[in-house]
Order: C-alpha cells, then structure tokens, then sequence
C-alpha cells in the first residue's frame, strides 16, 4: 500500500466518522466548569501563598517586639525563639491536616463508594487521632526552663528547634502514608461485609428449596404471575 492509497483510506474513515458523531450538549458546561475549577484552583494558591507571607511576618513582628535591641544588636531571650516553635508547630498542625484531606477526599470517597457514611465517620475519626498526636508531641517537647547547653551556644538551641519541626513532619508524613496503604484495605473488608450482610438480609422466594432441583450453570427459571388486574382461570368443579 503506497502513501497516496493510505491518505485516501484516511481521510474516508474521518469523513465517515464526522458524519456520525454528534455534538454534545454538555460540552460548553464542561468547558466552562473547567474554566471555573482552573480559577479556582489559582485563587487557592494566591490565597494559601498570602496566609503564609501574613504568617511569617507576624512571626517576625513577634520576635522583634520581644528581643531587645542593643549596641545596634537584637539581644532575643531563649523562650522566645520556644515560642515562635511552638506556634509553628501549632500551624502545622492545624494547616496541613486539611490541606491533605482536601486532595484526599476524592482517593477516600472512591474507597468507600459502598458505604459513604462509615467512609466519613472514619475520616472523622482519623482526623480527631492526628490531632491528639501532634497535641502530645507539641506538649512532650515543650521546653520550661532553659537546658545549659542552651546558654553556651544558640546554635544548640535552633538544633533542637528544627528537630522538633522535622519530628513532627516525619510523624505527619508516616501518618498519612500509613492511611494511604491502610484505607484500601479497610474500604474493602466494609465492603464484604455490607455484601455479606445485604446476602443475609434478602427475603426468601415463595418456592421451597426443599422442592427445586439442583441449579446448574446456565440454568433459568421460568416464574408465571397472575397479571395486574386480571381475572384468575376458573377451576372446573366436580
């Protein structure tokens, strides 16, 4: 087949094609839902970007106001830069549980399509865990009088305070991919057992077991009913 004969066939399948495919009356609502989640997903990001400009200046405010500046030197006490920590600590905590949820939730509705409403109380639930987790981690590692190491060398101390910023990331992180793998498997044993429990549950027909032969595959049943409305054959009497 040369290149000419294979154009040819080409440009006649597209042709037939052309002609049987109709136009879809939902096309410019898709295209313009797209439009709108493409907005919204910018505004998102213009707004996420905005909260932590406000946040990382507010930290600094906060340090500024409460060191002292002498010999043109901020002199910062050892409980402030704990402070700032612990509200870091605290955002992070509070921030990124959400932000995985919200890319989660269509991966968490698609695992428990079967049973949405255990779906969501088991999210529910999941979310009131992390948040007793990074509580005690945050109250495990505060710190209420300054360590002697602390006072030698300020490095010690911003050491230990990226510890505790990596130590909860780490605990977050292993968190989610633990739930990641673990959700899953929970969505499909809710599932067997819904199935086993509606299995359970279904009414028994009006023919005896007892009465029917054994089924094999490929076998039907016929079932004949009396119609709506009408009139059942007269037996002949005797």
């Amino acid at each position: 087949m040369n290149t000419s004969t294979l154009e040819r066939r080409l440009i006649e399948a597209f042709a037939e094609a052309r002609t049987s495919v109709l136009e879809n009356p939902d096309l410019f609502a898709r295209v313009t839902r797209s439009v709108s989640e493409a907005r919204d997903r910018r505004r998102f990001r213009v707004t996420l970007a905005a909260w932590m400009f406000v946040f990382i200046a507010a930290n600094a405010a906060l340090a500024l106001a409460l060191s002292d500046f002498d010999n043109r030197r901020f002199n910062m006490q050892w409980w402030v830069i704990e402070l700032i920590t612990n509200i870091v600590l605290v955002a992070l905590a509070i921030g990124l549980g959400p932000f995985i949820k919200r890319f989660g939730r269509s991966y968490a509705a698609d695992v428990f399509r079967a049973n949405p409403r255990t779906g969501k109380s088991y999210l529910v639930l999941t979310d009131v865990a992390y948040y007793l987790i990074f509580t005690a981690f945050v109250l495990f590692t505060v710190t209420f009088v300054e360590p002697s190491r602390w006072r030698d060398s300020t490095g010690a101390q911003l050491k230990s305070e990226v510890a505790r910023v990596g130590g909860i990331l780490l605990i977050m992180g292993i968190l989610h991919a633990l739930n990641v793998v673990a959700l899953p498997i929970i969505g499909r044993l809710l599932s067997s057992n819904k199935r086993f429990d509606d299995g359970r549950a279904q009414p028994s027909s009006g023919v005896s077991s007892a009465s029917m032969p054994p089924l094999g595959a490929g076998t039907w049943i016929l079932r004949i009913e009396e119609a709506p409305g009408g009139n059942a054959p007269e037996r002949p009497t005797t």
